[in-house]
């Protein structure tokens, strides 16, 4: 019985949407986090051969045979680019990227990772890091007593001394864009690495053409929508429920009759 079997890979496969959402609700509140849809391919499929039939006009050929689905299968989980809103924390380390780009930041291990979580801070150093401490841009340092700290839309970081009359320039934060960027793995933390698919990453200043502007003192919340990951649950929930109706009904197909 096919049915029992082609049910059940599309109850599996609802399954593994219903994680999908499920992680999407999970990080709804986690800075810059871009949400992920589950897509699925259709099975091989079995071919029952008959012979073409002819049709009454002269020549005409009807086309014969059944192709029987086999059922469904998870393809991948891809990530859905869009910018999340900026909400403003009034942080002067606190950065969004509006528009396209990631920052660069240096793991422990000392490979080069990228995040659009912009929320920053000083380590005892004076160097700018993440909040798990790793190194942005390469590394910036912020004068112990710097009296304000700003960053322009072009990522020039100015951090004004006790005394002085205009601030002086500390570094510059440089964005990183890549022609794929759906390809870009995923590696916890708010971070991506590069890989062959997403492409090799191109970096430029903020504000130029093709990389998006900083603006200091937001940061970007994640882009899942609530209400259409609800929807989108209670659609999987129900596609459970009637491939589990399939199953049943092949079963009592299978049973025996009950004789008087």
């Amino acid at each position: 019985m096919n049915p029992l079997f082609i049910a059940a890979t599309g109850m599996v496969a609802q399954q593994t949407r219903v994680d999908v959402i499920a992680n999407n609700m999970a990080n709804m509140n986690t800075t810059a986090y871009q949400k992920r849809r589950a897509s699925f391919n259709d099975l091989i499929y079995s071919d029952k051969s008959r012979p073409d039939n002819i049709h009454s006009r002269a020549s005409g050929v009807v086309p014969g045979g059944i192709a029987s689905g086999m059922g469904v299968q998870v393809a991948a989980a891809y990530r859905i680019n869009e910018q999340g809103s900026l909400a403003q924390t009034g942080n002067a380390l606190d950065m969004a990227v509006q528009g396209r780009g990631y920052f660069e930041v240096t793991l422990a291990n000392g490979e080069i990772a990228y995040t659009r979580a912009g929320g920053f801070q000083v380590d005892p150093g004076g160097n700018l890091v993440t909040h798990d401490g790793l190194l942005v841009g390469g590394g910036i340092l912020v004068p112990p007593d710097a009296v304000e700290v700003t960053v322009n839309q072009s990522g020039e970081i100015l951090a004004l001394a006790p005394g002085a009359d205009a601030p002086a320039n500390i570094g510059q934060l440089l964005l990183t864009r890549f022609p794929n960027e759906g390809a870009l793995t995923a590696i916890g933390d708010n971070l991506y690495q590069e890989t062959d698919g997403s492409g090799v990453g191109l970096q430029g200043v903020p504000g130029t053409q093709g990389f998006g502007s900083i603006l200091q003192g937001f940061i970007e919340t994640s882009n899942v929508n609530p209400v259409e990951e609800i929807a989108k649950m209670v659609q999987a929930m129900r596609a459970y429920e009637i491939n589990s109706k399939v199953i049943q009904t092949a079963d009592q197909i299978m049973a025996p009759s009950q004789g008087r």
